[in-house]
């Protein structure tokens, strides 16, 4: 079973040239850090409330995207809630990142290939070459929002994880997207690091529109 962070950077991938769907980076680091405490949260390392993420157990889960977050859980000490820890863990998301697609090149599902520009920079995107991990993830998403049942709770993380960076207007046609607004918003209300995640980008989105207002300003 893949990683929710190695199931985004799937879904971030175009089907036809391999590159990635725009996201900010600010955004992405936190979308990434909150795959990495959804994940814990299903391994039963955390636990979540408005007020708290709660460590549950800090045993290691045996697993490389996973292990250097709920480390740094357990050497805090000090009690946090959700959204502390999704701007913590940001600041590590370009290793997240790395290690996401390096497992993916791994086992198979995406193949690296170095392209030379100008002689000097290299680009490096990863087409799918198994597209069944690609298809399965979105076909899940699709299942959920276009019907009325039960989302298992891992299609519940990744569709909180789709929404906060934007993917929706990527993936649906703008008449589906409004069919499915009000349920992907009955679905992000079900978890609630989804939710928090959801608040810090919107609140960082915020700052940084203030952020380019002011400086124009002065």
């Amino acid at each position: 079973m893949l990683r929710f962070a190695e199931e985004v950077v799937l879904l971030l991938l175009r089907d036809d040239d391999g590159k990635f769907v725009h996201v900010p980076s600010w955004l992405l680091d936190r979308i990434l850090a909150g795959a990495v405490l959804m994940d814990l949260a299903m391994e039963y390392r955390i636990d979540t409330d408005p007020e708290r993420l709660v460590l549950l157990d800090d045993t290691p889960v045996g697993d490389s995207l996973l292990d250097p977050t709920l480390a740094r859980i357990a050497a805090e000490g000090a009690e946090r809630d959700a959204r502390y820890w999704v701007e913590q863990e940001a600041a590590h998301a370009e290793g997240i990142r790395e290690e996401a697609l390096s497992r993916l090149v791994q086992i198979g599902i995406l193949e690296r290939e170095d392209d030379r520009f100008l002689w000097v920079f290299k680009s490096r995107r990863y087409p799918v070459i198994d597209g069944k991990a690609e298809r399965e993830v979105k076909l899940r998403i699709m299942g959920v929002l276009f019907s009325d049942e039960i989302p298992d709770p891992r299609d519940v993380v990744i569709i909180c994880l789709a929404d906060a960076c934007g993917l929706f207007r990527e993936l649906l046609p703008r008449r589906e997207l409004e069919q499915a607004s009000v349920r992907i918003e009955q679905v992000r209300k079900l978890d609630l690091i989804g939710q928090a995640m959801a608040q810090t980008i919107y609140d960082m989105g915020v700052w940084l529109a203030a952020s380019r207002i002011e400086g124009r300003m002065f």
